[in-house]
């Protein structure tokens, strides 16, 4: 009954139409709350992937669709859309949702009715587990890739003495354990960390504890919302210390709430865009690595011209990767298997075998020919818009360099990229 009130409370007046014959992939992304400002991005790289998938002949003919849902950047609200998706709309692909506890919380029935969960976010939980139903793939680099680049770059830095100021969240307190923790491996020194719980009505004593340890730099891990209150509340108090930037700060909602040029300089560690290919060591004593931009560029171009001009954020090229590894996998089972509805399970096994090094590379620039390849059952493997895909056992996408960046007015701009090539992660 309890289920049954949430599905009928998340329905709408309407169903939206979809063409006829039509495999549907779910989403729920933050349309509205404090995430608002990326939902609609996505959304545009996801309909981008569609269309995409489309004009190369869909599978076998059959096109692609989205039924997209608003999370509401909320637990409850968010809950009771991605329950609708599942019960109601009966989808068996997902993708998202951008909130790690949202994905977690659906973990149980992606696993009992073998659904298949696209995770493309950052925040996105980890999936290093053996399961023998459902299937997760994880696209972005995980917070021990990210907490091995800021350790890396601390080290390089010659900076002494860090802690962190950290949302008491799973994701950004996983970067601060990881950051924190990789430095130390590299004989750094931390210093006791802060954490706090979003939402505060103010975050001063936090800032004045964290800064009173006299650390030589201090990573703020929290999502933009809260980061802005506490970067205008430490640039009031006389911005004290200096920051390193955690990864889901390269938004422009954090630009667009805090005082002007207050982060100017400030170093930050993001997903990476060039592709491995793109990508070379320069000083193998240094680990220093120059990276083209060629392929991320070009998806930029792509995306601005049938989106009116507007850019693509960087967490949208991996939601339009979401779409296509889907839309191949489904067409090489097609082919090799004779099904087009393979379990989660087997999809997650079927695109992991496919994104074998051993396999010839298929770009996002040249779907038309990859899909016909892939339905004469030729294995591919994805050169996508964000990454040159490989996935580890459970399902992960391996990261090889991270992004540095830094904040000047109001823009973004890159540094040169940091190598991972920390311990191995367990």
């Amino acid at each position: 009954m309890g289920l049954a009130s949430l599905l009928s409370a998340s329905c709408s007046s309407t169903s939206p139409e979809h063409p006829r014959d039509a495999v549907l992939i779910g989403g729920l992304l933050p349309f509205s709350g404090s995430e608002s400002a990326i939902g609609r991005n996505i959304e545009q790289a996801m309909l981008l992937a569609v269309e995409d998938v489309n004009a190369a002949g869909g599978l076998d003919g059959r096109p692609f669709d989205l039924v997209l849902r608003d999370s509401h950047s909320s637990w409850e609200r968010g809950l009771n859309e991605l329950l609708a998706l599942v019960y109601r709309d009966q989808v068996s692909y997902l993708i998202g949702p951008e909130e790690n506890d949202l994905a977690r919380e659906i973990t149980l029935e992606v696993k009992d009715r073998d659904l298949f969960h696209m995770l493309p976010g950052y925040a996105a939980p980890s999936v290093a587990r053996n399961e023998t139903k459902g299937g997760w793939m994880r696209l972005a680099p995980s917070p021990f890739a990210i907490g091995c680049a800021l350790a890396k770059h601390a080290f390089r830095e010659d900076i002494g003495t860090v802690n962190s100021l950290a949302a008491r969240d799973d994701y950004n307190g996983s970067v601060d354990i990881e950051f924190t923790t990789h430095f130390v491996a590299l004989r750094g020194r931390a210093l006791p960390s802060v954490t706090f719980t979003p939402g505060e009505h103010t975050y001063t004593t936090k800032i004045k504890s964290t800064f009173d340890s006299g650390a030589d730099r201090t990573l703020l891990a929290a999502y933009p919302a809260t980061a802005a209150t506490i970067v205008t509340e430490w640039t009031v108090s006389g911005r004290p210390g200096t920051w390193l930037l955690g990864p889901a700060l390269r938004t422009e909602v954090l630009l667009a709430n805090i005082p002007p040029g207050s982060l100017d300089g400030y170093i930050g560690i993001a997903p990476s865009l060039s592709l491995r290919g793109e990508c070379r060591v320069v000083d193998e004593a240094e680990e220093t690595v120059e990276c083209a931009t060629g392929n991320a560029a070009a998806f930029t171009r792509h995306f601005s011209r049938r989106w009116n001009g507007d850019a693509p954020f960087p967490a949208a090229h991996f939601y339009y990767d979401g779409v296509v590894l889907i839309a191949m996998g489904l067409a090489y089972s097609q082919a090799t298997a004779a099904t087009a509805s393979p379990s989660g399970h087997a999809l997650q096994r079927t695109i992991r075998e496919l994104n074998s090094p051993d396999h010839e590379a298929a770009s996002w620039t040249d779907l038309g020919a990859s899909m016909a390849k892939l339905r004469a059952g030729i294995p591919l493997r994805y050169v996508g818009a964000a990454a040159e895909y490989e996935f580890d056992k459970y399902g992960a996408n391996m990261h090889h360099v991270m992004q540095r960046w830094t904040i000047d007015g109001d823009a973004f701009v890159d540094l040169a990229p940091v190598s991972v090539t920390c311990r191995t992660e367990q």
